[in-house]
């Protein structure tokens, strides 16, 4: 009885702080009924009732969940609209494109090599798609990866390799960095490292320069 007595007292304390039902029953083995009793005397206040309920992980997650969806379908609509508003690319639009895209992230100060630099394989492609539109085959393409110490060179160069249907033999040798990928707090890239896709022709180098002095002149 002394016991029982006791876990009363545990029990009311808990309810004057504003613990449910359930939050007590979790450090007080009684039955439901038992608190009932116990606590009748000791109702919670619609204040806390609405908190609680707001607080339930389980509402909790049901609306994120919710949340996620709509999010998603929201996003799901307008790509379906952009998609409308942009269309297929045609050479044209590829060629303004890919022009920008070097505008923005192409190497600039080498006067023989057009390099595109990027973790983003699909913007990779994009300066591949561009290069072969400009005549560049990608027998002569070549392509250095930037890795951490802890990646496989084997797994990124297939990887790589086969996103761009580049040949193995095409890849020079990766500049390793020291720090470890899995140690990053914040993984800003897309998981495989930075490819630094390369054609080396001074003819070439000065046709795309000269493109962008143009777009320049002309803004």
């Amino acid at each position: 009885m002394k016991k029982l007595y006791k876990e009363k007292e545990r029990a009311v304390k808990m309810r004057l702080r504003g613990m449910s039902y359930s939050q007590i029953k979790n450090k007080i083995k009684v039955s439901k009924s038992t608190l009932s009793l116990w606590l009748e005397k000791y109702p919670l206040s619609d204040k806390r009732i609405r908190e609680l309920r707001d607080w339930n992980p389980r509402r909790i997650e049901n609306c994120r969940n919710t949340k996620l969806k709509k999010r998603e379908e929201k996003l799901a609509r307008i790509y379906t609209e952009v998609s409308k508003e942009i269309g297929l690319l045609s050479k044209r639009d590829v060629y303004i494109g890919g022009l920008f895209l070097y505008w923005g992230e192409g190497t600039k100060a080498s006067r023989d090599v057009l390099v595109c630099t990027n973790t983003d394989p699909s913007m990779i492609k994009f300066f591949l798609r561009w290069l072969e539109l400009i005549g560049v085959s990608k027998d002569k393409l070549k392509v250095k990866l930037h890795l951490y110490v802890d990646m496989s060179v084997k797994k990124e160069t297939i990887f790589w390799s086969n996103i761009l249907g580049i040949k193995e033999e095409n890849f020079k040798k990766p500049y390793i960095k020291e720090s470890r990928f899995s140690n990053l707090t914040y993984k800003s890239t897309f998981g495989h490292g930075t490819c630094n896709l390369y054609h080396a022709n001074s003819d070439m180098h000065n046709k795309v320069m000269m493109s962008l002095k143009y777009l320049r002149d002309i803004v």
